[in-house]
């Protein structure tokens, strides 16, 4: 394939991810108001509790089996190498910016936490799809592609809910210290997170951290991202279990096609609310240049590049096969914009949130060019 026709088939996926992203923007308009901030906390719950924990079932478990698992032994390190270096490059960009205390966390968090949900469910099916694809046969290549994107989305999750959820409160904690007893419950705004029109406070000093609101809210996040791996992994590996419940013949087939019917919501519901919650940034903040600067260069600079000398790295010395859509799935994770949930945990702690209404604008919206230009040299690269 040509340099052209590459383009266009990185291209489309993208452009579906814009399209349905500015749909999500213009529903969240004040005029408009169906998906107002109210509405989006709501749909972000169901989709945590529900959507997404089902999508995730029910790929791994049509999708993993106990060879694949051997296989793809090497993703989950990838994406342990991506947060690593991602924290690196933020612990850099931090030293230079000197940012408020409060921001460190966000901006390690925006470094490090790539869009490995969403993001590849929508492009590696949609490229797979394209006429001309570089990946061989559409449904081998389709089939393939879910089993590496569950697999990623299910390792990124625990991952980001045990680590970047640390790094904010962490951050947001530190930036709060000194406070006054009557004012340290943090205002009203933040504690209708998570409980509608309620004033009680997310988090109260006279209370356990075990016994916090927002500890209760995000260890389901992580429990259900352990839970999900488990219960697909576990269907999967069991030859036994996978032929009652997953195929045409299965005789608990319809256990699998309601999970499947659910998490088939994740997708698109995901991609509104990011729509809405970008629509936040054009409102502005006290953000430095220099601080979106480097959170961009580091993303979509420093970070593709270096995940090809670490992926080619890893095919000369046989840690990876050179199967070219295992290779372009690699590659990808070093190209993505920041994972989306990251807005989700500063609302848990009410620090930051402006801020990084505004990164997530400027990052998703340059990760249209990005992303379409870096998936190109990609598809080339392993072509």
């Amino acid at each position: 394939m040509g340099i052209l026709d590459l383009f266009i088939t990185a291209s489309i996926p993208v452009l579906k991810v814009l399209l349905v992203t500015l749909l999500g923007s213009f529903l969240a308009l004040d005029r408009i108001n169906i998906l107002g901030e109210d509405a989006r906390k709501h749909m972000n719950r169901v989709v945590f509790f529900v959507f997404f924990p089902a999508l995730v079932a029910a790929d791994l478990a049509k999708t993993i089996t106990y060879e694949s698992m051997i296989k793809l032994w090497f993703v989950p390190l990838n994406v342990l190498i991506t947060y690593l270096l991602g924290s690196a490059l933020g612990w850099v960009l931090i030293q230079i910016s000197r940012p408020p205390s409060h921001l460190r966390g966000l901006i390690l968090g925006c470094c490090a936490a790539g869009n490995m949900g969403p993001m590849f469910m929508i492009i590696i099916p949609a490229v797979c799809s394209e006429k001309g694809s570089p990946f061989g046969d559409p449904d081998v290549c389709n089939t393939n592609g879910l089993a590496y994107s569950s697999l990623s989305m299910a390792i990124g999750a625990i991952f980001l809910w045990s680590y970047v959820y640390n790094l904010v409160r962490v951050s947001s904690s530190k930036s709060t210290e000194g406070i006054d007893d009557s004012t340290s419950n943090f205002s009203e705004e933040p504690s209708r997170v998570l409980n509608g029109s309620s004033s009680e406070p997310l988090l109260s000093k006279d209370l356990p951290v075990s016994e916090n609101r927002v500890d209760h809210f995000a260890l389901p996040c992580t429990s259900l991202g352990a839970r999900q791996q488990i219960v697909g992994f576990f269907v999967g590996a069991v030859p036994q279990i996978q032929r009652l419940m997953i195929g045409e013949n299965a005789p608990l087939r319809v256990i699998e096609d309601s999970v499947s019917l659910l998490g088939e919501g994740a997708i698109p519901a995901i991609t509104l609310i990011m729509g809405g919650n970008l629509l936040r940034g054009l409102k502005g903040s006290d953000v430095h240049a220099s601080l979106l600067v480097g959170i961009i260069v580091v993303r979509y600079i420093a970070f593709p590049l270096l995940g090809i000398l670490i992926i080619k790295g890893a095919l000369h010395f046989g840690l990876v096969h050179p199967d070219p859509l295992y290779m372009f799935f690699l590659l990808l994770h070093f190209a993505v914009p920041p994972a989306l949930n990251i807005g989700t945990i500063t609302q848990f702690f009410g620090a930051g949130e402006k801020e990084c209404s505004v990164i997530m604008l400027w990052a998703y919206g340059l990760a249209s060019i990005s992303l379409t230009l870096w998936s190109t040299f990609f598809m080339w690269l392993v072509a």
